[in-house]
Order: C-alpha cells, then sequence, then structure tokens
C-alpha cells in the first residue's frame, strides 16, 4: 500500500515538475522498479512471473487458449512440445501464454 503511495505521489510531483524530479525521488523509484523486477524473476519456478499484471490472483494456473494463427512449435515447462496451428486449442500454463496472447497469438477462451 505504501508503495502504490508512493509511486503514484511520484508520478504526479513529475508530471507537476515538467519532469525534472529531485534525484532522491528518481533513485528510490529505479531502486523500486529494480527490486520489483528482481522479485518477479525469482517467481514461477525460476521462470518469472509478472505480480502487475492481474489486480486479483488467478483462479487457475492453466487456461485453455485457442490459436488464432499458425506458430510453430512451443515448449513448455516440462519439454512438451505443443504445435500451435490456427484454430487449435490448448490447455496450457497461463504465464506462458500472456505474451503471446498480447502478441495475437492465442486468446484465452472463456468457458
Amino acid at each position: 500500500m505504501f508503495c502504490e503511495k508512493a509511486i503514484e505521489l511520484i508520478r504526479e510531483l513529475h508530471r507537476m515538475s515538467d519532469g525534472q524530479l529531485p534525484a532522491f525521488n528518481v533513485q528510490w523509484f529505479s531502486q523500486y522498479k529494480k527490486s520489483l523486477a528482481s522479485f518477479m524473476r525469482s517467481l514461477g519456478g525460476g521462470e518469472g512471473l509478472d505480480i502487475t499484471q492481474d489486480m486479483k490472483p488467478p483462479k487457475s494456473l492453466y487456461i485453455e487458449v485457442r490459436c488464432l494463427k499458425d506458430h510453430g512449435e512451443f515448449e513448455i515447462d516440462d519439454g512438451t512440445v505443443i504445435l500451435l496451428k490456427k484454430n487449435s486449442q490448448h490447455f496450457l500454463p497461463r504465464w506462458k501464454c500472456e505474451q503471446l496472447i498480447r502478441q495475437g497469438v492465442l486468446e484465452h477462451v472463456m468457458s
């Protein structure tokens, strides 16, 4: 809660000061971002997990996805290689799919 409020205040100061923040604020924000990135990389079995993405914890670590275009082979944690072909559906680890969903390769299928 404190960090969220501090970040909000720093952003507001940045807007009000035409981008000229005191060095202390710039240094604090930079260190906070580095610490957060390091922490997120340590999660998810060493593969990383973006904890800033969801406001609520996901209900499931796996999601059903549909391939929107041919993408080729895709390897998951256990070494299994899955062929991502247009219109194919798969049940995959959420964190492995997030980037492909943002890129428009996959879509999350809501049942």
